[in-house]
């Protein structure tokens, strides 16, 4: 019997680093989560990518063998993200960083995005990053964006966006991976102090403890 593959990790704190880890070894055995585009529209929405309806439309259409090839070119994509986090991760971004993110502006260029008046959510309401909610309402209305999801290609724009938010918006010396000694995990630390170390205590902390735990009670060798 094939062993069954574990839920989606989304220990990044940042969508971006979560699409990376949709491959990773973090327990030493490498599992991909986008071998194809059933996979793909879970993870989507798993993530909180795609609204709940569109996921449901383009899982109707899965037979059609389309998302299967957006599942090849988010693997393409997620391997060159992969060379430009390993080559920048923990540094200041500069400007010729930009040449490497083509690819990604290459897709964002083919969005059909747009905005529309409507009412602000309750602050308990969770929001989809599908919709990318604004942050530029104060009262009972607030602009809202929205995205036609006309062909399978649009399912990789929310990554392109949070991939451009992550290199624009936020700190990329805070883009680390985990320390765990066979773990591929990254994430962008935003504890307090910028201490954290491990992708999460539950896989890779508890097993660092427990090592180290071990290594104190061993006894001294003998001279």
């Amino acid at each position: 019997m094939a062993e069954q593959r574990p839920a989606p990790l989304f220990v990044g704190d940042d969508l971006a680093l979560d699409f990376l880890n949709s491959f990773a070894a973090p327990r030493g055995r490498e599992t991909e989560w986008l071998a194809n585009g059933a996979d793909l529209v879970a993870w989507l929405e798993q993530a909180h990518a795609v609204p709940a309806d569109v996921a449901a439309r383009f899982r109707a259409d899965a037979a059609s063998g389309a998302l299967d090839a957006m599942a090849a070119q988010a693997r393409e994509l997620r391997e060159r993200f992969r060379a430009f986090v390993g080559n920048h991760a923990g540094e200041p971004l500069s400007s010729t960083a930009l040449r490497d993110l083509a690819p990604f502006n290459q897709l964002l260029g083919r969005d059909e995005s747009y905005r529309q008046i409507a009412a602000a959510p309750r602050r308990d309401t969770e929001v989809t990053g599908g919709d990318r909610d604004g942050e530029d309402g104060h009262g009972a209305l607030h602009w809202q964006y929205r995205r036609r999801w006309r062909t399978p290609e649009t399912l990789l724009l929310p990554i392109a966006e949070a991939i451009g938010d992550l290199v624009c918006r936020k700190d990329f010396t805070l883009v680390r991976q985990c320390e765990g000694p066979t773990c591929t995990l990254w994430f962008h630390d935003v504890s307090k102090g910028h201490v954290r170390r491990w992708c999460s205590m539950a896989v890779c902390g508890n097993r660092a403890k427990a090592a180290a735990h071990r290594a104190r009670q061993r006894p001294p060798s003998s001279a």
